[in-house]
C-alpha cells in the first residue's frame, strides 16, 4: 500500500523536516514542494493501520510540521 502525505511546514523549517522524513523507515521518498503544501512524503506500508500509526507517531510530531493531508494511492 502506498500513501502520499502532503505536509504544511512552519516557515524556515522545511529543510530540517524533509531531512527527518527521509530518515523514517517507511518513508521511501520525501521532497520539498511549491504550492499550498511545503513537502510530500511517500510511504510504502503493508496496511492502512501502519500508515496511520506512522503519521500520528512519527510525522506529525516533527517540530515544524503544522498540518498533514494523506492521499492513499489506488491502482486501477
Amino acid at each position: 500500500m502506498k500513501a502520499f502525505v502532503l505536509i504544511k511546514i512552519r516557515a524556515g523549517d522545511v529543510n530540517d523536516v524533509v531531512s527527518q522524513l527521509r530518515g523514517l523507515p517507511s518513508v521511501s521518498e520525501a521532497h520539498m514542494t511549491f504550492g499550498p503544501y511545503d513537502a510530500v512524503a511517500v510511504i510504502d506500508s503493508s496496511d492502512l493501520s501502519s500508515i496511520g500509526t506512522l503519521i500520528a507517531t512519527s510525522i506529525q510530531p516533527i517540530d515544524g510540521v503544522e498540518q498533514t493531508l494523506t492521499c492513499l494511492a489506488a491502482d486501477i
